[in-house]
C-alpha cells in the first residue's frame, strides 16, 4: 500500500487539470488508488504554509496517520458517504444536538479522525498540566494575599479591570484548596508544527460530551478503523470528574452528595449536562431544585430535604447567585456564594474562575508558572500584543491589516477581525474602538491553524483544526483525558472552528505506548454510560418559572461547544 498522498492530477504527466474522468475513478477504486486525495495539495489552495497533520510536505505519510491513511486511501467515495451519513443519523437519533440561535442542530462530525502520538501527548500532557497548576496558583493568590500584585509581577489593574474578577469572592477558601476543578486548554499547531496555547477556559468549559460520544458514535460506524489502532479510551472521565467533586468536598462530609446544576432544557449544552449527571450517578437539578438556609445548601427531593456538599454548575457566575450578581436572575440560587463561604457547599468551578482565562491575563500565564512553580513554561501561548501598553498598541494600530484583532471579552468566535480579510471601513473602525477602549482589545498574527483531511463532498480537503484538551483537578493530581475535542472549521479557507462559526468536529485519537495497559485503550465495546443508583432521589422541582423566564436566561449563558 502506498504511503504518500497522490499529487495533484496537472502535476502528473499526462493529465491536465484537476478533475478525473469517469473511468479514471472507476480504474483507480479497482486498484486501491488513493483517489479520495486527488487535489489535496491544490497548488491555489489557500493557506497553503499550514502544517498538515496527515502529510508532510513532500506528500509522505507522517508515522502516527500511516495505519489510517492505509485503512481509508482504498476506500470508495460512495461508502465514505454511506458512513458519514450513518455518523449524522446516530447524533440527531441519539438528541446530541447543540442550540444556535433558538434552533436545535447537531454538531456535525468529520469521518476522519485526528490522530496524536504518544510521545507527542505527553508533551501535551505535561504542558497543561503545569499550566494549571500556574492559574491555580495565581487564583488562590489573586483572591487572598495578592502576593503576584503586591511584587509587581502582574499590574494591580490588570486585575481590578477584568470583567470576571468579582470581590464577592475574596478569601472563599476551598476545602482542598482546588478551584479549576475543570479546565478546558485551547490549543493550536502552528506552520512550524508547534503546540501552541490559544485560550484557557476555566469557568464552565464545554464539548467534553462530543468528545466521549464522538468516540463511540465513531466505534460503532467505523469498528474496523479501532482494529487496527491502540487508541486510548476516552470514556472513564466521569469516573475521574466524580472522584474530583466528591474530593472537593468538606473533611466532615463522609459521602457528599454531588449534583449538577444546569441553567435547562433551553441552554445550548443541556445534552452535556444530562450526559455527565447520567454517568457519575448523581442528580441533574436547577435551581429552583435547590434552597439555602443557615448557611445550608438542599435539594428538595420526593424523599424530603436532603443536604448539598458540592454543585457543579454551568451556570455563569452572574446567574449564579442573585444575592450577590444578577437580581433578576431565575436560573441560580440564593444565598449560595455565603454557603461556600462558611465551607457548607463547594462550587465548581469556583466563582471569580473568569479573570484567569481572561485574554490580557493569558498573556501573563507565561510569567506566573516562572513565579508560582519556577518552571519554565512547557507549552508557549501564541504571540499576543496587548492594546492597553502604549508600544503595543501602535504596533498594533500600525499593522492592524496583516493581524487578527480579538476582543477580549468575546467568546465563540464573535467579534474578530482577520486584518487581511477587512475593508478599509472595517479596519477604521476597529482602529476607533482600539483607541476607545485598549484594555478591550488584543492582537495576535494570523496563524495558519493545522490541516487534517475531511469529507467535502466526495473527497477528503485539508480543513483547519484546534484542540481543546480536557483537565480535572481532584487536588492530589491532574488528569487529562487522552485527546480532547478537535474542532474544525468546514468553509474552505476559514480559521475559525467555532459551532457557532459553521464548524464541527472529529474524534481525537491519542496513540498508546507500546507498554501502556489494556485497559487504557479504545477497545470499541466499551460501554460509556453509567446508570444512576436505582436509590437516587429524583429532585422535586421548586416553583415553575414561566417560559420565557427561563428561555431567555438559558440563552444567555454561552455554554455550547464554542
Amino acid at each position: 500500500m502506498s504511503r504518500s498522498v497522490k499529487r495533484p492530477a496537472k502535476q502528473r504527466a499526462g493529465r491536465t487539470g484537476t478533475a478525473r474522468s469517469q473511468s479514471d475513478k472507476s480504474a483507480a477504486a479497482s486498484n486501491g488508488d488513493a483517489a479520495l486525495f486527488d487535489g489535496y495539495f491544490q497548488p491555489d489552495r489557500q493557506h497553503q504554509d499550514a502544517f498538515d497533520e496527515m502529510f508532510a510536505a513532500d506528500g509522505g505519510v507522517r508515522a502516527p496517520y500511516r495505519a489510517l491513511h492505509d485503512a481509508i486511501a482504498p476506500t470508495a467515495a460512495a461508502d465514505l458517504t454511506a458512513r458519514s451519513e450513518a455518523l449524522d443519523r446516530a447524533y440527531a437519533d441519539q438528541g446530541i444536538t447543540f442550540s444556535l440561535s433558538g434552533q436545535e442542530r447537531t454538531f456535525p462530525l468529520d469521518i476522519v479522525p485526528r490522530v496524536i502520538a504518544a510521545s507527542e501527548w505527553s508533551r501535551l500532557r505535561r504542558g497543561i498540566v503545569q499550566r494549571v497548576k500556574a492559574l491555580e496558583a495565581f487564583l488562590a493568590d489573586v483572591y487572598a494575599d495578592g502576593q503576584i500584585v503586591r511584587d509587581g509581577v502582574i499590574p494591580r489593574r490588570l486585575v481590578t479591570s477584568c470583567e470576571h474578577f468579582h470581590r464577592a469572592a475574596a478569601n472563599i477558601t476551598p476545602p482542598n484548596g482546588v478551584r479549576i476543578h475543570v479546565a478546558g486548554i485551547d490549543l493550536i499547531r502552528d506552520e512550524e508544527g508547534t503546540f501552541r496555547v490559544l485560550e484557557d477556559n476555566l469557568r464552565c468549559p464545554s464539548g467534553v460530551s462530543y468528545v466521549m460520544e464522538n468516540r463511540r458514535t465513531m466505534a460503532r460506524v467505523f469498528p474496523d478503523l479501532f482494529t487496527r489502532q491502540r487508541v486510548r479510551a476516552v470514556g472513564d472521565y466521569a469516573s475521574h470528574l466524580l472522584r474530583a467533586l466528591r474530593a472537593a468536598a468538606a473533611p466532615n462530609a463522609a459521602d457528599p452528595v454531588v449534583v449538577v446544576l444546569t441553567p435547562g432544557v433551553f441552554n445550548s449544552a443541556y445534552f452535556e449536562h444530562s450526559l455527565l449527571a447520567r454517568q457519575m450517578g448523581v442528580e441533574l437539578v436547577e435551581g429552583r431544585d435547590l434552597f439555602c438556609r443557615d448557611n445550608v445548601v438542599y435539594m428538595r427531593t420526593t424523599e424530603g430535604e436532603q443536604q448539598v456538599d458540592v454543585i457543579y454548575r454551568r451556570i455563569d457566575d452572574d446567574f449564579l447567585d442573585p444575592l450577590q450578581f444578577k437580581p433578576d436572575s431565575v436560573l441560580g440560587v440564593a444565598g449560595v456564594l455565603n454557603a461556600a463561604r462558611a465551607g457548607n457547599v463547594v462550587i465548581a468551578n469556583a466563582v471569580g474562575n473568569g479573570i484567569g482565562d481572561d485574554k490580557l491575563v493569558y498573556t501573563y500565564v507565561p510569567t506566573m508558572i516562572q513565579y508560582y512553580l519556577n518552571e519554565r513554561p512547557l507549552l508557549p501561548n501564541v504571540s499576543t500584543f496587548r492594546c492597553w501598553l502604549g508600544d503595543e498598541r501602535t504596533h498594533v494600530l500600525d499593522r492592524l491589516d496583516e493581524l487578527v484583532l480579538k476582543p477580549v471579552e468575546g467568546s465563540g468566535g464573535y467579534g474578530i477581525l482577520f486584518g487581511p480579510n477587512a475593508t478599509a471601513k472595517e479596519l477604521a473602525n476597529a482602529r476607533r474602538e482600539i483607541q476607545a477602549d485598549p484594555r478591550g482589545w488584543i492582537a495576535q498574527p494570523v496563524v495558519q491553524l493545522s490541516t487534517v483531511p475531511t469529507k467535502v463532498a466526495d473527497q477528503l480537503q485539508p480543513r483547519h483544526v484546534d484542540l481543546r484538551p480536557f483537565a480535572v483537578n481532584d487536588g492530589e493530581e491532574v488528569f487529562v483525558l487522552p485527546g480532547g475535542l478537535t474542532r474544525v472549521a468546514l468553509p474552505s479557507g476559514s480559521l475559525v472552528v467555532n459551532s457557532s462559526q459553521g464548524g464541527g468536529s472529529k474524534d481525537t485519537w491519542v496513540l498508546a505506548s507500546s507498554g501502556s495497559a489494556k485497559a487504557d485503550r479504545e477497545l470499541g465495546a466499551r460501554g460509556l454510560a453509567k446508570a444512576p443508583p436505582a436509590s437516587s432521589p429524583a429532585a422535586e422541582h421548586g416553583p415553575e418559572l414561566t417560559a420565557g423566564q427561563q428561555q431567555q436566561q438559558q440563552q444567555q449563558q454561552q455554554q455550547g461547544p464554542r
